[in-house]
């Protein structure tokens, strides 16, 4: 078994989605003669899009990023507009251009009540969960180095809403209303650190290890919701039924205003990182050499992954593989060079959120699907062929 089979436990490498070689982070024998050889080695695997020249490279990941932000204004005021009561996109937008005293005009009082009240809390909510799941799962697979690390598969999105459901079942208010928020965060923070230890073995992180301790943790939180749920009211069941299957029904302004923050925060932080993503990609011993602390680092972007998931389950509940699917999309198309893959991934996850939530509010009218299930089927067959991909690739996990 190669160096790099045995980094990633049989696994595709990390920056490898398309198995070009020239994109593993196969472990160098030789230190880089200085650090300026190193980073443009960094530069040159971190934007590797197997095309002859890498001239057309800004060109491609410009018209990606420019497409998905086109897309992703497109689907926000159809979102916005379609439902049991239609509005017209042309009124949407005429309606959102008044509120930002640009022109447009008032609709009726029905229609501004819908739009304002129930479809456009819904709708930023569904982007700020979506580009906080999408982000996290680039920097999951950023920090554990491997393209199948996901916080929903690996059991981050469990254990924070393990922190949710609990403080409902407990009655927790001493925050008041930023509570639930809280808890999730805590455990969700609790639950990647424990991942990430148990995984972790003689300086590498196995993928086989990862999922199989993601299987174990969700297990376990499984465990929980359901001793919290033998505990609860009626009311309280209700209310931890919604964070099991994961939704934006209960969309509200201040749900909005509570994961703002922690979106915010998290969203920009990301980027600052990407850099040092793409020089650890390398490996541990060449990321050293040019000053990055690695373990320092993978702290650090765990704490930003607790926050981003934390928050998103806190106000939607656990919805999965949007963390997994969209990074390695966008992997596809345009390479892993973190420097467009993180905000890409934020864009992509928005994207698919708010196509998601649509889909789940419109496909069985007048009933509405759980989102989180929507998800789950559609992303569950992309992760076992992915599983089946990178076997077939490696030759096996052993």
């Amino acid at each position: 078994m190669t160096t790099a089979e045995t980094r990633y436990g049989g696994g595709a490498p990390h920056g490898s989605a398309t198995g070009d070689p020239r994109a593993d982070n196969t472990e160098v024998t030789e230190e880089p003669e200085d650090a300026a050889d190193a980073a443009d080695a960094a530069d040159a695997r971190g934007t590797e899009t197997g095309t002859a020249s890498r001239g057309r490279l800004p060109t491609r990941t410009a018209a990606l990023a420019l497409g998905l932000a086109v897309a992703l204004l497109l689907a926000a005021p159809l979102s916005a507009g379609t439902g049991a009561y239609d509005i017209p996109v042309g009124d949407v937008i005429r309606s959102l251009l008044h509120q930002l005293h640009l022109g447009g005009g008032v609709l009726d009082r029905a229609g501004e009540s819908v739009l304002w009240h129930v479809r456009l809390p819904r709708v930023v909510l569904a982007m700020l969960v979506g580009a906080s799941l999408g982000c996290a799962g680039a920097l999951m697979q950023g920090v554990f180095g491997n393209p199948l690390a996901e916080p929903g598969v690996i059991g981050i999105s469990s254990g924070a809403a393990v922190g949710a459901v609990g403080a409902i079942a407990l009655g927790l208010t001493f925050l008041g209303n930023w509570t639930v928020t809280v808890c999730a965060f805590g455990a969700g923070l609790l639950t990647v650190l424990a991942v990430y230890a148990l995984s972790r073995s003689g300086g590498r992180t196995e993928v086989v290890t990862l999922i199989l301790t993601g299987i174990a943790v969700n297990a376990f939180a499984g465990a929980l919701i359901g001793l919290f749920l033998f505990t609860a009211d009626t009311a309280q069941i209700t209310q931890i039924t919604f964070w099991q299957l994961g939704s934006l029904a209960q969309a509200t302004w201040p749900k909005v205003l509570a994961v703002l923050p922690c979106a915010v925060v998290g969203l920009a932080m990301a980027p600052l990182y990407a850099r040092r993503l793409d020089l650890l990609a390398l490996g541990e011993r060449p990321a050293r050499h040019l000053g990055v602390d690695v373990e320092r680092l993978r702290r650090a972007l765990i704490l930003v992954v607790a926050l981003l998931t934390g928050a998103a389950v806190a106000v939607a509940g656990v919805i999965t593989f949007v963390g997994l699917l969209v990074p390695h999309l966008l992997r596809m198309a345009a390479g892993p060079g973190h420097r467009f893959l993180i905000p890409g991934s934020a864009l992509g996850g928005a994207l698919t959120l708010v196509v998601a939530d649509l889909a789940a509010r419109t496909v069985a009218q007048p009933a509405e699907l759980p989102l989180g299930v929507l998800t789950a089927l559609f992303g569950s067959p992309f992760f076992f062929w992915l599983l089946r991909r990178t076997r077939r690739r490696q030759g096996g996990w052993a």
